[in-house]
């Protein structure tokens, strides 16, 4: 069985005796509201400028990831994670797996409770089952004691691909299979749980009815919390559960900020929107950086942080991610990535940059298609990249080369033209069958081979907009390829 202990925190309630609230000295009871207006916007302007200043952001990072390495250090045989964007900052690369999670806040928003297929987060089963649990890392802004992608996704997550395990290997789970929902009392009312778990039978029949495959897991998943305020941290049977411990890495607090004597304000959930307080600066090179950039007196960080950006040696390309339904003819990439590829396969590059690319390679072929960000960006995607993109593959993929497909990100509008390619020259098997049997499409089959893009490549996200010009491409009597 699972021991957890769950800290409820009671209200902070403030009294008022009557006296205060009616004090019979009349000249006390003349109120100044202009001073009242003018102080309070000059307060909220002094906080404003201490929670955007990135001497007191990194250096509140800092004291966080004090307290995620002694949570790490207290399950030393369970492999630490980020859940990214923000968890790769409290987590140092030094002590943390290379496998990032990608589970979203607003799949757990009240209402907006969400099981998605897009974002199954299955590849983090494999690395579970072998290590037996993972600590996951995550954090939140002022307000909250854990963000909902650890109080409501994750437990969502853990319900949902234990009651599919059920579904889909009905002789090996016992009848104490453990498929039973679990949100942190003290963060999710027993109101918002009960909706929440009247859900997950129709998510699991989803997740159990697609193409991913589902290890049979010896153990059913249970979510654990811990917070700074946690006094002790959960002790868990290795024998009963795998368990997905979820860190919330930042001490919640209740102004947003709180001043430390050793000359900086703290500032709860200091890594979440990084793009806007950052100057740049991200959590690669944070942690390649960390102490000089924690030793460097606030008037000289922005200079350093400058400085660090440009001479910093380019990251190492991350290699193209090959599409194993595919059987390794289709692949995929960000542009930045593909000057450190080899160079046995056709490329196709789709960039919203003017530059000329530097890509050279005489030995295949090379298709630089340039797009445009916004609604005539969209438009532009259906009528010219779509078509051309389309002909190029289906050229290339006719000589038995393989496809390396890229994009700013890797993630939207290159996945997106992978997915075209897997629906217009595969069959559903994954074999390649040319321009004939591989063009009938429908939402199913979009769907399918999306999910096959997904387990390869857990990040990719294709955005609305992408998806809605590949339905009308393929959907509409006038899509197809060249004959």
């Amino acid at each position: 069985m699972v021991n957890c202990q769950l800290e409820n925190d009671a209200d902070d309630i403030t009294t008022f005796d009557e006296e205060t609230l009616y004090n019979d000295d009349a000249s006390s009871s003349i109120v100044d509201t202009g001073n009242i207006n003018t102080n309070t916007r000059d307060v909220l302007a002094e906080i404003r400028r201490e929670t955007s200043d990135i001497y007191n952001r990194l250096h509140s990072i800092e004291e966080d990831t004090i307290f995620v390495e002694t949570v790490a250090k207290s399950y030393p045989d369970l492999p630490l994670l980020p859940n990214l964007r923000c968890g790769a900052w409290y987590t140092n690369p030094d002590i943390a797996t290379a496998v990032p999670a990608y589970f979203k806040s607003t799949d757990g928003h009240f209402s907006n409770w969400s099981f998605n297929l897009r974002r199954p987060n299955l590849h983090l089963l494999p690395l579970i089952a072998e290590r037996n649990g993972i600590v996951l890392v995550d954090s939140t802004r002022a307000g909250k004691k854990i963000p909902d992608a650890l109080s409501k996704t994750v437990p969502i997550w853990c319900a949902v691909v234990n009651r599919a395990l059920r579904i889909r290997y009905p002789e090996t789970r016992a009848t104490d299979w453990d498929d039973k929902l679990y949100t942190p009392p003290a963060s999710v009312s027993a109101q918002e749980h009960a909706q929440i778990a009247l859900r997950i039978d129709k998510w699991a029949d989803d997740l159990s009815k697609s193409s991913y495959d589902l290890p049979n897991l010896a153990h059913p998943l249970r979510p654990l919390w811990i917070a700074p305020a946690t006094s002790n941290f959960p002790h868990v049977d290795l024998s009963s559960c795998f368990p997905i411990i979820c860190v919330s890495a930042s001490k919640q607090i209740s102004e947003g900020l709180e001043r430390r004597s050793s000359g900086f304000s703290y500032i709860q959930g200091s890594a979440d929107d990084h793009e806007a307080w950052g100057m740049g600066l991200t959590p690669d090179l944070f942690w390649r950086f960390r102490d000089e950039l924690l030793i460097t007196p606030r008037s000289r960080l922005p200079d350093l942080i400058s400085t660090l950006i440009t001479t910093s040696a380019t990251r190492l390309g991350r290699q193209a991610t090959s599409i194993s339904k595919s059987g390794g003819r289709l692949l995929l990439c960000a542009n930045v990535d593909v000057a450190g590829q080899d160079f046995t396969c056709a490329h196709l590059i789709i960039t919203t940059s003017d530059t000329e690319s530097t890509l050279a390679n005489p030995l295949k072929p090379v298709l630089v298609a340039r797009t445009q960000a916004g609604k005539r960006g969209q438009h532009h995607f259906l009528s010219t990249i779509l078509p051309q993109s389309t002909a190029f593959m289906q050229a290339c993929l006719a000589k038995d080369q393989r496809v390396c497909v890229s994009c700013d990100s890797g993630n939207d509008i290159a996945a997106g033209i992978v997915l075209v390619a897997l629906q217009l020259f595969f069959d559903e098997d994954g074999e390649y069958c040319g321009e004939k049997k591989g063009r009938r499409a429908n939402k199913k089959s979009l769907h399918t081979r999306l999910e096959w893009i997904i387990s390869d490549r857990p990040e990719v996200n294709p955005s609305r907009s992408t998806l809605k010009r590949i339905n009308e491409f393929l959907l509409t009597p006038q899509a197809g390829v060249s004959s």
